[in-house]
């Protein structure tokens, strides 16, 4: 599902994404195309791609070919999904420990929906982080990797 929805493969793709997309959501995929989870959520994402287009840009990103982004924000798990507003990191209040992404798939199109409102409507007032409109059963719980330490 992920061939109709933009790849970024280099540092400068993913930067000019971020600083370029004006008044506009950009949700960041981080994951790998055949992972059964992450063809899930592509799959979501490209549904919902078209109605959400007013208030989101949402891109792919490989983590073996984005290494920099990948340790940036820590992505140990995939599928991973980061968001962005006007150049700046949106976090989001998940009920777990990690706000800076999104870990796993979206259990329906209208969970990413909402988030995406939720997240649209709090960065139009300067919010930086947001409480996630998500039922808290519908989110994947894991726990927290540290490497390096």
């Amino acid at each position: 599902m992920s061939l109709f929805l933009p790849k970024l493969t280099t540092k400068k793709d993913i930067d000019d994404v971020i600083k370029g997309v004006a008044e506009k959501v950009v949700v960041l995929r981080f994951g790998r195309d055949e992972d059964s989870v992450c063809l899930q959520l592509d799959e979501i994402l490209s549904k919902t791609a078209h109605d959400l287009s007013n208030m989101a840009s949402i891109y792919i990103i490989d983590v073996d070919k984005a290494l920099i982004y990948t340790r940036y924000f820590d992505i140990s798990y995939i599928p991973s999904t980061v968001f962005f507003f006007n150049g700046q990191h949106m976090k989001v209040d998940y009920g777990s420990p990690d706000h800076t992404k999104f870990v796993g798939s979206f259990k329906t199109k209208q969970d990413f929906k909402d988030l995406i409102e939720v997240i649209y409507r709090g960065a139009m007032r300067g919010k930086m982080i947001v409480r996630s409109p998500i039922d808290p059963r519908n989110i994947p719980k894991y726990d927290l990797l540290f490497h390096g330490i």
